[in-house]
């Protein structure tokens, strides 16, 4: 409490201190907004209401000199730090990979994920094909990070994206059609690929294991991933833990331009320009 009082006198202070002061401030403000903004709307919204609980119960005893509770709970704040990297894992670990998308990382290893419009414009025609025929598809496009480990728990590919071949490991007597697809580069690095699952309470109940794990896949990674169900023939897109609603094929190839090739050409074939007024159902979070 002494050091905070210290800190808002350190406010009025006129010079260098003050200003280092208030930036300190906002900096811990803004980390503390972005640590609420990460985590709402998820399990770990539950564990942040409990950890104000537990703030306020130690608090609380202290002021009205319950000794003994507030000692249990003094004692209890040495185990924190560690029970709260157990329990945000998951949440520290996007935040973590989130830095990659400032782009430094890929300028240190030297990573370039970004998909031409030859392979781009294969994988508007397999998505198209597969809606119209209600077959089910799960396109995991690398952006910021490389998904390698995802992609040795499915079966090698190693193969340039083309339609047919997209539309031959999603037919439903394949023994790659469940699970994802990665591609990188150009490629598809592996097919049948488990991705993990989302626990956003928010998801439409509708929404079965594949639109899950492809937005599960987007809280963790920097990619995107295109889902096609197989019940209604609706695609959908899962972008950074957040699915975007699309109107026609035309939004879907705009926007795979702008988030895997920076609104980079767009070389559309004839055989996809009478795809561009096709609609697309809605989808999005409940």
């Amino acid at each position: 409490m002494n050091e905070l009082l210290h800190r808002f006198r350190d406010l009025l202070t006129p010079g260098w201190q003050g200003l280092v002061s208030v930036a300190d401030i906002f900096l811990v403000t803004y980390l503390v907004y972005r640590l609420l903004k990460l985590v709402r709307g998820t399990r770990a919204w539950r564990v942040v209401l409990g950890v104000m609980v537990f703030i306020i119960a130690w608090f609380v005893s202290d002021l009205l000199g319950l000794t003994t509770f507030h000692t249990l709970l003094d004692k209890a704040m040495l185990l924190a730090p560690v029970a709260l990297a157990i329990l945000f894992l998951p949440e520290l670990r996007q935040a973590i990979e989130g830095l990659a998308r400032f782009g430094l990382s890929d300028r240190l290893v030297g990573a370039d994920n970004v998909i031409g419009g030859d392979a781009l414009e294969e994988v508007v025609a397999a998505v198209a094909e597969m809606a119209e025929q209600r077959i089910g598809a799960l396109l995991v496009v690398e952006r910021g990070t490389q998904l390698d480990d995802v992609a040795e728990n499915g079966i090698p590919v190693r193969a340039q994206v083309t339609a047919p071949l997209l539309g031959a490991i999603f037919n439903e007597g394949s023994p790659l059609h469940d699970g994802a697809a990665i591609i990188r580069n150009g490629q598809i690095l592996a097919a049948a690929c488990r991705l993990p699952l989302s626990e956003n309470p928010r998801i439409d109940p509708h929404f079965h294991m594949r639109h899950r794990a492809g937005l599960g896949i987007s809280e963790q990674a920097d990619c995107v991933a295109v889902i096609v169900s197989e019940e209604r023939g609706q695609v959908s897109i899962a972008i950074d833990g957040r699915f975007v609603p699309l109107n026609s094929f035309k939004e879907l190839r705009d926007l795979l331009n702008q988030e895997l090739r920076g609104g980079l050409g767009r070389r559309r074939s004839r055989r996809n320009r009478k795809q561009d007024g096709s609609p697309l159902k809605k989808v999005g979070l409940g």
